[in-house]
């Protein structure tokens, strides 16, 4: 039985295979007469759709999105939204020649000890083409954290800070460089080291994995439990079901086994603005400390690994468990970590939203506490 929804009262339900006849989501608990169209969504998914340059896949997809349900005059109504996306370019017969094999790096292996059968077109759902309904349900989360008046200041931006070898330097974090280069990477000096990088490995029939980090801005003290809700916990979670996620970090992650508690603890001192929320001194805890939001910004990072499908021949099995060899063609990315970017940021969108619906529910029931 597989478990294909995320969230608790903001929900989201994606389905779809890489190479099937559409992908999309069912987004659930979106509370009704939040100003949503096709404009709300559709940015997101130009930043993360395939084609649009030699560093990513080459599969045509324009990615169009259909709202089918849960909107009506351009607000919605309280119910299931179900967003649309129809696969335009899909070529299962590029997989007619692995369809026997076992591609090392991917979950076709599992895929068969788990169910006994699985969708060689492109791995099914654990294609990245899966992601797809992730950021389509973040353009919803989006428009409603805007509507609450505690988070309508929430911004969340993502970067790529490694690929490879290259490296973003922090110093040099430019929100604005991100929307103009090809690897949304936010230091525009590390461009060139990573279209070198990439370059070499296609040159090589090879992929390279990355480093992508998130920051979320203006997110309110408050939200998450202590124990067994904690935010960052959550975050985690919803950061390591990314498709090829093989790491997550936050604030300075595993930078604190190298520490001193003097060192990792953010201190705190006087505000002058009479606020608990601006007293830290630092920020070492990346926004959350017990499973809470601070008020500051929240940072996580995330190690995405290479692609796994690549041109350079590789030894396998076959499904009679013979030995064997492939070298895999077709329209694959060489570095997913580039268009994980989007992903990553539209991940931590929908955390975001729940938890603000979470934490509205608990301040309801709490006498005399105003949402935060």
């Amino acid at each position: 039985m597989g478990n294909n929804q995320f969230g608790r009262l903001f929900t989201v339900l994606t389905f779809g295979e890489s190479h099937g006849p559409a992908v999309g989501c069912v987004v659930d608990g979106c509370p009704a007469n939040v100003p949503l169209g096709p404009a709300d969504i559709q940015p997101m998914l130009d930043r993360r759709r395939p084609g649009t340059g030699p560093n990513v896949s080459a599969r045509k997809e324009p990615d169009r999105v259909e709202i089918l349900s849960g909107v009506h005059e351009g607000v919605t109504t309280g119910h299931p939204i179900c967003l649309l996306v129809v696969n335009r370019d899909q070529r299962p017969a590029d997989y007619d020649a692995v369809k026997d094999l076992f591609r090392p790096g991917h979950a076709d292996a599992v895929y068969q000890l788990k169910y006994g059968v699985r969708d060689p077109r492109g791995g099914g759902r654990a294609s990245a083409r899966e992601t797809l309904g992730r950021v389509a349900a973040a353009g919803v989360a989006k428009q409603l954290l805007r509507r609450l008046p505690e988070c309508g200041a929430i911004r969340v931006v993502a970067g790529l800070t490694r690929l490879g070898s290259a490296l973003a330097r922090e110093s040099a974090w430019n929100d604005d460089a991100i929307a103009v280069n090809p690897f949304f990477c936010p230091d525009p000096q590390a461009v060139a080291a990573m279209r070198d990088g990439i370059e070499d490995a296609i040159a090589k029939g090879d992929s390279l994995g990355g480093v992508v980090e998130a920051r979320a801005f203006g997110v309110p003290a408050g939200l998450g439990e202590p124990a067994h809700d904690k935010l960052d916990a959550r975050i985690a979670q919803a950061c390591m079901g990314i498709n090829a996620v093989k790491g997550v970090e936050i604030g300075d992650g595993f930078g604190v086994a190298n520490a001193t508690g003097s060192e990792n603890n953010d201190a705190l001192r006087a505000p002058k603005s009479g606020r608990l929320a601006d007293a830290f001194l630092s920020n070492h805890a990346g926004g959350i400390l017990g499973g809470i939001s601070t008020g500051q910004p929240i940072r996580v990072r995330v190690a995405v690994k290479p692609t796994p499908s690549i041109s350079r021949e590789q030894e396998t099995v076959n499904a009679r468990l013979e030995n064997a060899s492939l070298s895999v063609s077709g329209r694959h990315d060489p570095a997913v970590a580039i268009r994980a970017v989007p992903v990553v940021e539209a991940m931590l969108w929908l955390v975001l939203a729940d938890f603000a619906l979470l934490g509205r529910v608990a301040n309801a029931a709490t006498p005399g506490k105003e949402p935060r």
